[in-house]
């Protein structure tokens, strides 16, 4: 039986950091549910596209709509084995949801694996469960790591970095590495997998 995992995303999410990963573990073998807040299966969020382009921060540009297969209202955080946290605008104003704190909180706690990239952090930090840990981010996300009182891991921006249960990256360029150490985190647990 695959691992079942959540996405927790919402409007003007990185596009990358939400569709790469959506389809890639699906991909892998994996059930992979994303919900928004106050939206429901079948209806899109739209994401926004962060780009490296030798400036002092990164671009933003109007990226695609992607579509959600569940309904955030409906689900139940314990029935699911995993979670993933794309980066973007979304976490920003997701950190403020009382519901998604809880369901991050529920993760952590159980010690089921989680896995955020780039700005997902911010939820992380919000929901206040990543102290004592080594965590990557958007290096403008490191003083929120650092203030919830986990080490800010200074890795490259192809890089992740694994911290128990706990996989992060820094930007989209980390997918290969945060998406391999996320399916050693999960056990390789997917249909098929060769390490099942």
């Amino acid at each position: 039986m695959s691992a079942k995992i959540l996405m927790i995303t919402g409007d003007f999410t990185e596009d990358y950091e939400t569709m790469v990963p959506f389809q890639a573990l699906l991909a892998m073998g994996y059930q992979v549910d994303a919900v928004c807040p106050g939206k429901k299966s079948g209806e899109a969020v739209a994401t926004c596209i962060h780009d490296f382009e030798g400036d002092q921060t990164y671009t933003e540009k109007r990226g695609h709509n992607f579509t959600l297969n569940a309904t955030f209202a409906d689900i139940d955080v314990t029935a699911y084995d995993a979670l993933v946290i794309p980066g973007g605008r979304a976490p920003e104003y997701l950190r403020l949801d009382a519901d998604v704190i809880a369901a991050v909180s529920h993760f952590m706690t159980a010690d089921k694996p989680v896995a955020a990239i780039c700005h997902g952090a911010q939820i992380l930090t919000a929901a206040r469960v990543i102290e004592g840990r080594t965590v990557s981010a958007y290096p403008a996300c490191r003083p929120e790591v650092e203030l919830a009182g986990a080490t800010y891991a200074e890795i490259a921006v192809d890089a992740a970095v694994t911290d128990g249960n706990l996989v992060t990256a820094p930007a989209w360029p980390a997918h290969p590495a945060w998406l391999a150490q996320f399916n050693a985190v999960l056990g390789g647990a997917a249909a098929g997998s060769l390490a099942a």
